[in-house]
């Protein structure tokens, strides 16, 4: 299968996002969770039908993009959703704040797992709720750690899946498990799906309404935002799947689908809809990167160690050798110009980590690592 071509990087540092227009120009910036290829040819063609008939107005996200949705979902993972159970949000990080509001009183325990995609310990407070940490062990749930947590009855539990830094994706004993234990002790699972159609070859995405009994206690949250580089365009489900937690959604603001950007409903449909084989041009291409990057660190970065990413297109790499804390982050980035994120943003379990996005092309990451081993020397 042809891998996706990038941009030269003259064309992509022309681009007005976050990842280019943050750090000075001679940084490789390889921090936010943006990659640097085309946009699929379905979502360029639907986006510039739009603009070519003036069609900027309101968004009318349901029924086509909860179809899609399904459609999709059924196709690719055989998870069956009903498109009545959809409900569009702007993002996903206002899905799980709206639902936390509804699912919290001031003051209530939420769980989550560090090291987890950061915005997870600001949308608890920013919902009412107090954040409770039950850390990954070598990469995986701590259920036992979980149980524990969950027999002092917290709100909810945010759940990660795949998991974002660590891009483990969750098996279905795992999760099975999980589920199991949120039924035992009342605790509604909001799970965040959105890099659910990034797992990479060798793995498999199970998603959480699919888990045996996960129906009463769960609901997911999906986007094309990630795999298809759509972030800027505001638009995400909120999936159930029991009448239930179809109720805890109901209780949203009523306005809630109308704060979606309508682009990013006709991108997500476009997406969802004809983006399958960009999308897995895009796998292939992410899965080469992977094996890139194990090469270049065993070569040039032996003393940085990482479990290749089952899913996302995020290495989370140990460079405790290196430093503690943000030390290894802050060495690459003030002596080598590359710009990681900080292992301690995912919480403290992250300390001597980096996160590198690895989503670009194979001549910017064999840079980016060059630089990174002339620093650490």
């Amino acid at each position: 299968m042809d891998l996706l071509p990038v941009p030269p990087i003259e064309v992509l540092r022309e681009r007005r996002s976050a990842k280019w227009r943050v750090h000075p120009a001679d940084v490789l910036p390889l921090p936010v969770a943006e990659m640097d290829f085309d946009l699929a040819p379905p979502v360029q063609e639907a986006l510039r039908a739009a603009v070519e008939r003036s069609d900027t107005g309101y968004p009318a996200p349901v029924p086509a993009l909860a179809e899609a949705l399904a459609t999709f979902a059924a196709r690719r993972w055989s998870w069956e959703i009903d498109p009545g159970a959809v409900t569009a949000v702007a993002d996903v990080g206002v899905g799980v704040v709206e639902l936390l509001r509804v699912l919290t009183r001031p003051g209530d325990p939420v769980v989550i797992c560090p090291p987890v995609y950061p915005p997870f310990f600001g949308w608890v407070p920013e919902a009412g709720g107090r954040v409770v940490e039950v850390p990954l062990v070598d990469g995986r749930l701590d259920l036992a750690g979980l149980e524990r947590a969950f027999a002092g009855h917290p709100a909810a539990f945010v759940l990660c899946n795949p998991h974002n830094p660590v891009g483990r994706a969750h098996t279905r004993d795992e999760l099975t498990a999980l589920v199991g234990l949120a039924a035992a002790y009342g605790v509604p699972i909001v799970s965040d799906e959105i890099h659910a159609p990034l797992v990479l070859p060798g793995a498999t995405f199970t998603p959480i309404l699919t888990v045996p009994g996960a129906a009463a206690v769960a609901v997911s949250l999906v986007s094309a935002s990630k795999a298809w580089n759509l972030a800027g365009l505001k638009c995400a489900t909120i999936v159930t799947a029991s009448t239930r937690m179809a109720t805890v959604v109901g209780r949203l603001p009523v306005d809630t689908p109308w704060r979606v950007g309508h682009f990013g409903v006709l991108a997500g449909v476009a997406a969802f809809t004809d983006g399958g084989e960009w999308l897995d041009r895009l796998l292939a291409t992410l899965d080469d990167r992977r094996a890139l990057l194990g090469r270049l660190l065993a070569d040039k970065l032996p003393m940085v160690t990482w479990t290749p990413p089952e899913a996302t297109f995020l290495a989370w790499l140990d460079c405790s050798a290196i430093g503690t804390g943000a030390g290894p982050r802050d060495l690459f980035f003030d002596k080598g110009r590359v710009a990681l994120e900080p292992g301690p943003r995912f919480g403290a379990a992250g300390s001597g980590y980096v996160r590198m996005n690895v989503g670009t092309s194979a001549e910017i990451l064999e840079a980016a690592v060059e630089r990174m081993a002339a620093a650490a020397v």
